[in-house]
């Protein structure tokens, strides 16, 4: 079984300029995802891929093991430039380089370092245990539910209304299906998801994995200070590593 962990960071930001090398307590935000990534690699003997447009992010990540050649395309270097593509010309690149073909890819977001090596084994089993389906993300339970606190304007009248309509029957936020929101940390994809052309992570046959402590993207600075505030004074319920 091969796996390839993909490190996607891109040097432009404008919400937290210079994110992905920002100092987070101490070190280099990238750091975070590539320790995560080498402690992972330690049990399932990974290969590990960095893309990047910046050669100073390229620069600090061989600092902290992880080298690479690879320099990403501009083309897929630009503020609305989706990330299945990126990953997909990395996986590309990495199977042409040393020859080999994956079997799953891994991508660990730079941006949402809060978690686990847990986290991922569990998530990772849930996975190779369902032959069907294609890949597996992290999130978390929503703070909003469609069903109750949820509006999108109708397309019928400029009025407003709840997202998601209720069943017959069922009368409080309790007893709603539970929603889910994505919070971007790590993905798990088969290869067959890439082989398929696929061009967005949520598909007819995903999984999710619930990460149960606390968990967020880093989109603007509030979330950094945030997050430096939580680790330098040991807020943290878990270990992030």
């Amino acid at each position: 079984m091969d796996i390839l962990i993909t490190i996607c960071a891109r040097g432009g930001s404008k919400g937290i300029p210079g994110k992905n090398i920002k100092n987070l307590n101490g070190k280099p935000l990238i750091a975070y995802t590539i320790e995560h990534a080498k402690s992972f690699s330690l049990k399932y003997n990974c290969d590990i891929g960095l893309s990047t447009d910046d050669e100073k992010i390229r620069e600090i990540a061989s600092e902290y093991g992880v080298h690479t050649s690879y320099l990403r395309n501009s083309n897929l270097a630009k503020d609305n430039s989706g990330k299945i593509p990126v990953i997909a010309s990395l996986l590309k690149y990495e199977e042409e380089v040393r020859d080999k073909k994956y079997d799953y890819i891994l991508d660990l977001d730079v941006s949402a370092p809060m978690r686990t090596i847990d986290d991922l084994i569990k998530a990772f089993d849930i996975l190779q245990k369902d032959s069907n389906a294609l890949n597996i993300f992290s999130v978390g339970l929503a703070e909003k539910n469609p069903y109750f606190n949820m509006v999108e304007e109708s397309a019928d009248n400029g009025y407003f209304k709840v997202c998601k309509k209720l069943h017959d029957g069922i009368n409080s936020r309790q007893e709603a299906p539970k929603v889910y929101a994505m919070n971007a940390s790590f993905y798990f994809y088969r290869k067959a998801f890439f082989d398929a052309g696929l061009i967005g992570a949520i598909t007819e046959r995903s999984l999710i994995f619930e990460i149960e402590h606390e968990c967020f993207d880093l989109d603007q600075p509030r979330d950094f200070e945030y997050l430096d505030y939580l680790i330098t004074n040991k807020k943290l319920d878990f270990n992030m590593l």
